[in-house]
Parts: structure tokens; sequence; C-alpha cells
């Protein structure tokens, strides 16, 4: 039989548990919101399409609390968008939520299963592809119902060339930031006692890993360097 003093004490954790979680995704809501909104000042590619790096904070709450954390987060984010920061109303919500969902959600998935540095690489390479997918798919069937003047075989000679570039580098450069991320911030919510210590095995036991590190650094630059051209600023 068990332990009744047992089963109490695990019974009052439970929901101080549960309380930690709903305020970790909370404050990762807020973070990314304001990310959202500071995104917005970066110049648009090709007039419309904005890069958004909400996506960083969103991945690193899937990483820590799993994809369905992750899609609770762009649910939330993206209808205060919806109602606060954004033109486009419900079509917009649409887009943003497909777009967030599947980089974020498949990232941590694959990390979910595979919780290691390697995972997280992997979970975020597949990231962007799903998310470069999903967006080709999605942009050629509802752009040009918010985009008046483009049409679906305008939209479809802009998905190579436009749209594929776009979300490849949208999704890498949120790739590298997550990287170079992950650890402080994890690192002060565990401070703040709202993750557990099981949950950091991407950081390395604290250490810092010079290899990793750079490699981090290296993509950044590079799709850095890309949205730039993108952008028409090189």
């Amino acid at each position: 039989m068990s332990d009744p003093n047992v089963n109490a004490i695990k019974s009052a954790a439970r929901p101080r548990s549960n309380v930690k979680t709903m305020t970790s995704l909370a404050m990762l809501s807020a973070i990314a919101y304001v990310v959202m909104l500071l995104s917005k000042a970066l110049p648009q590619v090709m007039g419309f399409l904005q890069l958004d790096l909400k996506d960083t904070i969103i991945c690193i709450g899937g990483f820590v609390f799993g994809p369905l954390s992750a899609a609770i987060i762009s649910i939330v984010v993206a209808t205060v968008e919806m109602f606060t920061a954004s033109d486009t109303g419900i079509i917009g919500w649409i887009m943003n939520m497909l777009a967030t969902c599947a980089f974020c959600c498949t990232a941590a998935f694959v990390y979910k299963k595979l919780h290691t540095k390697k995972g997280a690489v992997i979970g975020l390479v597949l990231g962007t592809v799903c998310l470069t997918a999903v967006m080709l798919l999605w942009n050629y069937l509802i752009t040009p119902l918010y985009m008046p003047g483009y049409t679906r075989d305008m939209i479809a000679a802009m998905l190579p060339t436009v749209f594929l570039p776009f979300n490849v580098v949208k999704g890498g450069l949120n790739m590298a930031v997550v990287l170079l991320l992950y650890k402080p911030v994890v690192t002060a919510l565990r401070r703040a006692r709202l993750v557990p210590e099981s949950q950091s095995l991407i950081e390395g036991k604290g250490k810092v890993n010079a290899g990793f590190l750079l490699f981090s650094l290296a993509l950044l630059a590079t799709f850095v360097a890309i949205a730039l051209v993108l952008m028409g600023i090189l």
C-alpha cells in the first residue's frame, strides 16, 4: 500500500508545478509579443513580407515545456497580435499560426524525442524545412485573398524567387537565435524556480561549448547577410 503522506505531498506539488508552468508560458508569451513588435521595425521584403523573430521565444518555450506549449503560446500571441498590431485580420492570424506552429512545434517535437544538442539542431532544421514547405502551399492559396492586384498566377511565379528564400531565411534566423539564447533564457527561468534542473540538456551542464557557440554565430551571420540581401540593404 502507498503511504498516504507521500500521496498528499505529490498531490500538493502537482498544482504548484502547474502554476509555475502557466506562469512561464504567460511570461514567454509576453516576451514573444514584445519581440514581434520590435521585429516590425525591420525592413520588409518585397514590401509585404515581415521577418519575425518571435518564433525564437516560442520555440524556446517548446523546447522547455513541449510542442503543445509551443502551440498554446503561438495561439495566444497570434490572437493578441491580430487585435492590436495587425491589419490582415483573420487571414493574417491563420498565416501567422501556420508559420509559427510549423517551425516551433516541429522543432520542439524532435527535441523532445532527442533531448541533446544534436536533437536541437536536427529539430530546428526540420522546423525550417516544415515552415518553408507549409508556407509555400499556404502563400499560394491564401496570399491572393488579402493582396489586391496579385493573381494566383503571379503568386505562383513568386514562390521560388520570393517566398522560398524568405521562409528559409526566416527559419534560419530563428534557428540561430534559439541556439544562442536557449541557455541564458532557461538559466534565468531556473533561477526563478520556473524550470526544473532536468530540462537543460542542451546547455551542456553549464559549460560553454566553443564549437557550438561558433557554429551558432556563423549560422546567425550567414542568415543575417542573406536577410539583408532580401531586404535590399546589401
